[in-house]
């Protein structure tokens, strides 16, 4: 066996150990006893790691979906600028964390049915009401800007905010305070998120929630793979709002009531 054939087929061999990763189908799940949801922790209402306790109403769903099937949840710690990889990568089975719908993902895997309709928005201090009625308001000199990288309130504002200073936020939660604090002074988020610090911080206002700037909606995210997987996600979620558990959820976790 020459040595030029003996180093393609190591590096065959490498490269085919290197792709094998692949998503745990519907089967494997149920089999493992387990399902593992994947959770930034960083986004309230829908999911909140309260010093290592996990909160919010994505928590309460997937304890709901592993509850249905008979499975130990498992929630698994992701960042929204690891989302995608760590899907890829087998790290978690379902990404439940108030996930955007949006094609870019799509075509790296699949989402659930929507089942929260948004947009973005401004989160400001309640004494800055009057100054910011309007985008164009926001994106002034002399604004700043709180956001966290990695999620598509930083593709808004990046392709939205040519005059304003942004400032990074590694943490989500950390910008809600900062806004309160005036730290800094707009926060962009999710309309649902920032009716959430409205109506639980009394500093806090999100007068422009009832017409965002945009329109989208949020589902849960899988592997492109998982079809079946997709179709029981989305049977369950019928169920519970069937059975009024997805209301219930709805008016505990997000003040809404449908």
């Amino acid at each position: 066996m020459s040595k030029l054939f003996c180093a393609l087929l190591v590096c065959g061999l490498f490269l085919v150990c290197a792709t094998d990763s692949h998503a745990r189908g519907f089967d494997e799940i149920m089999a493992s006893g387990t399902l593992k949801v994947g959770t930034t922790g960083d986004y309230k209402p829908f999911s909140f790691d309260n010093n290592g306790t996990y909160e919010g109403f994505d928590i309460a769903v997937a304890e709901s979906f592993a509850r249905q099937l008979g499975l130990k949840l498992e929630l698994v710690k992701t960042t929204w600028k690891t989302l995608m990889a760590d899907l890829k990568a087998d790290k978690y089975d379902i990404g439940m964390s108030g996930i955007t719908r949006n094609i870019a993902r799509q075509k790296e895997a699949r989402f659930s049915q929507g089942y929260v309709m948004f947009g973005k928005t401004i989160l400001i201090n309640k004494d800055n009401v009057i100054r910011f009625g309007t985008l164009a308001d926001v994106d002034k000199k002399g604004v700043k800007i709180g956001v966290n990288p990695g999620g598509t309130n930083e593709k808004f504002v990046k392709a939205n905010i040519k005059n304003a200073e942004v400032i990074m936020f590694e943490s989500n939660l950390a910008i809600p305070t900062a806004v309160a604090d005036k730290k800094v002074d707009v926060m962009i988020t999710d309309s649902v998120e920032a009716l959430y610090y409205a109506a639980t911080n009394t500093r806090l206002a999100a007068p422009l929630a009832g017409d965002p700037f945009t329109r989208s909606e949020l589902g849960y995210i899988m592997p492109a793979s998982a079809e079946r997987l997709q179709d029981t996600v989305d049977f369950m979620m019928d169920q519970m709002i069937l059975t009024g558990e997805m209301h219930t959820l709805k008016a505990e976790y997000l003040h809404m009531a449908e």
